[in-house]
């Protein structure tokens, strides 16, 4: 049991760069969305993650990039998660509309820490120039898909009185207020009515497609 438990230590301590610095970063995601962003410190993040503070500073130096790197880990992987069901979605603009609109309200995207950090980040970006950046990267990447798959869907169904930019910015802004509701008002609702009600949008958007 000895031997075991200092074999589990020493794997601890010496994990591999990249697998420490995504722990470091999921716990920092922990401690933003129990603290918010002021109120995270090494110290914190430290106790989330189960490490000393020694090691945080040895992977990421400062309070400043940890959470950067943080930002930077989050709009990475709603990319990579939305580009990997553009990918599974087929050839159909109304199944690539779909399955965008999904992953929203699907893990990883849909998790409430996740989309309390994203609230906590977006609420800095005013006044934090790397945090805008970020924010709006991942937000053009994904608008300029969905207005390109909007446009599809105009041509395809010949809906000659819908414009593919305000539809986009549309869908964009409920998912957005609709988060805030699953952070907000948990109990009234859930993932599968966010999705509903974005899917009755699209039925009214585009009804030869949605139904």
């Amino acid at each position: 049991m000895a031997k075991a438990a200092l074999k589990a230590a020493m794997k601890k301590r010496t994990a591999p760069k990249e697998e420490r610095q995504q722990q470091l970063i999921r716990a920092t995601i922990r401690s933003v969305a129990k603290n918010g962003l002021s109120d995270t410190t090494m110290a914190t993040v430290s106790r989330q993650a189960g490490l000393s503070q020694g090691i945080i500073n040895l992977h990421f130096q400062s309070k400043d990039r940890l959470l950067v790197e943080t930002l930077r880990y989050l709009s990475e992987q709603y990319r990579e998660t939305w580009e990997r069901a553009l990918a599974k979605a087929g050839d159909s603009p109304a199944d690539k509309l779909a399955a965008m609109v999904a992953i929203d309200f699907k893990p990883p995207v849909c998790d409430p820490n996740k989309l309390a950090v994203w609230f906590a980040f977006w609420g800095e970006s005013k006044s934090r120039p790397t945090y805008r950046k970020i924010c709006a990267s991942r937000d053009m990447a994904y608008r300029a898909e969905m207005v390109q798959v909007c446009q599809q869907l105009v041509e395809e169904g010949d809906y000659h009185d819908v414009d593919a930019a305000t539809v986009a910015a549309g869908i964009s802004a409920m998912t957005s207020g609709l988060w805030l509701d699953l952070l907000t008002s948990p109990r009234s609702m859930t993932r599968e009515r966010a999705l509903q009600i974005c899917q009755a949008y699209l039925a009214i958007t585009f009804p030869n497609h949605f139904s």
